[in-house]
Parts: structure tokens; C-alpha cells; sequence
């Protein structure tokens, strides 16, 4: 049975993330306790508070840690993946599960890029608004495109059919929300992230993430992973850290990653959380190409023994 691990994105973090996974897996507990980083890191995903786990520097570090720990008790219970996918942030977790990287530089490398990318966004008051309803993207990017009023604004993530997400200035999110409710819009949801990422105002964090990735030995994945800014599976002639450096100042293709996979063959899915985010987007794009896939979640230690002891389908 081929399986895909999926690595859910920043957004996705809950106060009291991992801690039950904390207190019944010795793997896992072992792994966190063992690292080395600038932050809190067991405090902020236990105990919060919420404001202070929803800081661009403190997120990514924590669903980093969440997501290596659970993949090692995966692999130490013979659980390992196919293939490999995350969204945004998530891609650092498909690229870690695909050997490109160790577990440890993975954290730290993220815990740089949080902070960095907070960095690009101090001073700026922009919001990233996901858009329901409109079935055909291209909608959305030609609103987008057409904005002629004040402040700047990007079609940022294509996740699914009918999910599309904008970001820039609040004036200029606020007014086009307003441009696409007109359109057929059903919802405009403003999600819970502290920066306007993958826009151009990124560009500063691409900058110093180069300079950070010219430290790290860098592996070819055993695996296929499906990267964000191209929609498809890494190439042979690909280079990683320059992918990594456009993504966070470019588009996430997620939906064509997902369409990707399926269309490759794969059909069982395991996605890492918290939350199950990557999994409605993966059911909505399944359902669009009339695709049977199988689709489990870890979020708590009981879905993680479940899996352990039932395996994916149980």
C-alpha cells in the first residue's frame, strides 16, 4: 500500500498541540525534549497563550517539532511514507520526511524561517482572507489582478476547488472581498497567521533564507514530494533551496500538488496536524476529479495509535 504524508501549515496550531502525544510516547517526547531552540517551544504548544503560539516566530517551530516527532514515532512503529506534500510551511515537513534534511536541522531551519518572516512583516498591517465558493480560481486572480484601488493585493494560495486565498493591505483585502462576494463569493474568512506571506513583501525573508540555507547539507528526497511552486513533484534538475527561497514570496499550488498525487495513483493519505485542514482540501480536490482516496489524521495520541495498531485504513 503506497501512503502520502501530508504536513498541515501555519494556521493550523492549537493551544495543547502534541501534548497528549507528550505524555504517552516516550519517541516523541524524547525527540521534543531534546531540542535546542530560542523559544519556550513545550510552554507555547501546551499551555499557550494563543496570542503568543499565533506569532509567526512561534508557530512554525512548534508545528515543526510537532510534525518531526510524530513522523519518527511513525517510522519507529515501521509507518513510513511513499511520498510527500505540505502546505507552505508544511513542505519543510515533506522534505524532512523525505530524508533531505535531519529531524533536527529541520526545527531549527523553520525556527529561522518564523522568524525571519516575522521580520518582513513587522509594521505592516496586511491580512490573507480565505475565499469560498468560487469554483474557478481564475476569477479570483483576475479580480485580483484588475484592483486598481489603494494598497496591494496577491492571490496567495490555491488549496482547493472553491478555496482560494488573498493577502495584502487590509484596505485593499477588505475592498476585493467586498469585488468577490459580488462575483458569487460565499464566504471570506480571515485566518489566523501575522504576516502577508507569499507576496512580494516576503522578498526580505527570501534574502536572508538563502544566505541561512548556504549552511545546511542539503540531500536529493527518496521519495517523491510534491512542492508548492511548481504544482508537480520535485525534479531531478530542481534545486531545493532555491524552490524554498520562491515559495515563500510566490504562490502555493497545493490543489494542483494534490491532483498531482492523486493523479500519479497514490490514494491513501495520512495528514500530520494539528487539525485537518490538509484533508478537507485534499476531499474537495479528490471530489472534484471523482477520485476515491483514503484519508486519516493525526492530531492526538489516540489517532496516532489507531494508526499504529489498525494501520492507515484502520
Amino acid at each position: 500500500m503506497s501512503i502520502v504524508f501530508l504536513y498541515a501549515g501555519q494556521g493550523s496550531q492549537r493551544v495543547g498541540m502534541g501534548k497528549d502525544i507528550y505524555e504517552k510516547f516516550d519517541v516523541y517526547r524524547s525527540f521534543i525534549d531534546g531540542l535546542k531552540l530560542d523559544i519556550p517551544l513545550l510552554k507555547l504548544m501546551h499551555e499557550g497563550p494563543e496570542d503568543e503560539l499565533t506569532k509567526t516566530e512561534h508557530t512554525q517551530p512548534a508545528m515543526a517539532a510537532f510534525a518531526a516527532g510524530v513522523t519518527q514515532v511513525l517510522a519507529d512503529n515501521g509507518i513510513r511514507p511513499d511520498a510527500a506534500c505540505g502546505l507552505s510551511l508544511g513542505e519543510y515537513g515533506a522534505l524532512y520526511a523525505g530524508g533531505v534534511f535531519d529531524a533536527k536541522d529541520y526545527v531549527k531551519l523553520v525556527e529561522y524561517r518564523g522568524r525571519v518572516m516575522a521580520e518582513a512583516a513587522e509594521g505592516l498591517k496586511c491580512s490573507m482572507s480565505a475565499v469560498l465558493g468560487v469554483a474557478d480560481s481564475s476569477v479570483i486572480e483576475e479580480t485580483v489582478a484588475d484592483y486598481d484601488g489603494e494598497g496591494y493585493i496577491a492571490a496567495v494560495n490555491f488549496n482547493c476547488p472553491g478555496q482560494t486565498v488573498i493577502c495584502g493591505d487590509e484596505e485593499a483585502v477588505t475592498a476585493v472581498e467586498g469585488l468577490l462576494k459580488e462575483k458569487g463569493a460565499k464566504r471570506c474568512i480571515r485566518l489566523k497567521v501575522s504576516g502577508p506571506f507569499h507576496t512580494k513583501y516576503m522578498a526580505g525573508a527570501g534574502d536572508k533564507l538563502k544566505d541561512y540555507f548556504e549552511k545546511i547539507e542539503w540531500k536529493r528526497p527518496s521519495i517523491p514530494v510534491a512542492v508548492n511552486v511548481t504544482g508537480g513533484f520535485l525534479k531531478d534538475e530542481d534545486i531545493i533551496p532555491e524552490l524554498l527561497v520562491k515559495q515563500v514570496q510566490s504562490p502555493v499550488r497545493l490543489e494542483n500538488d494534490l491532483r498531482t498525487l492523486i493523479e500519479a495513483g497514490y490514494d491513501n493519505f495520512v495528514e500530520i496536524g494539528p487539525g485537518n485542514t490538509m484533508s478537507g482540501f485534499l476531499k474537495k480536490t479528490a471530489r472534484a476529479m471523482k477520485a476515491d482516496v483514503n484519508i486519516s489524521g493525526i492530531d492526538t495520541a489516540e489517532d496516532l495509535e489507531k494508526i499504529i495498531v489498525g494501520g492507515i485504513n484502520g
